[in-house]
């Protein structure tokens, strides 16, 4: 058995990563909203935060009724009660990362989980 999984991305739109790299711990999906298109509902979570990486374009989203802009390097992170709703620029598309995780169950990382 492998410690590790590899999937190559081929698609754009949505694509979900928890069963290609049989996650345990995490949900990431990758994202592309077309220009002047937004996620059709509004949500939030009862244990997960989120965090969002955009890696392309513009747009920005609405958290708790507040508009936020969004644009290609910021990063978002946004508690697991925040309602939320992601929208695309009307001129440009807008592609994002999500990573979802159980708030709170980070017990260490980078130098304090590693083994050397």
């Amino acid at each position: 058995m492998n410690n590790f999984t590899k999937y190559s991305v081929q698609k754009e739109g949505r694509i979900e990563l928890h069963d290609q790299l049989n996650l345990t711990g995490a949900e990431i999906s990758i994202n592309t909203l077309p220009a002047g298109a937004s996620v059709p509902f509004v949500h939030s979570h009862k244990l997960n935060e989120e965090i969002y990486a955009v890696l392309e374009g513009a747009g920005y989203a609405v958290i708790d009724g507040e508009t936020v802009a969004l644009n290609a390097g910021d990063w978002l992170r946004l508690a697991p009660a925040a309602k939320r709703q992601f929208f695309a620029a009307s001129d440009q598309e807008l592609k994002y990362i999500c990573i979802q995780v159980k708030a709170g169950s980070l017990e260490g990382y980078t130098m304090t989980d590693a083994l050397l």
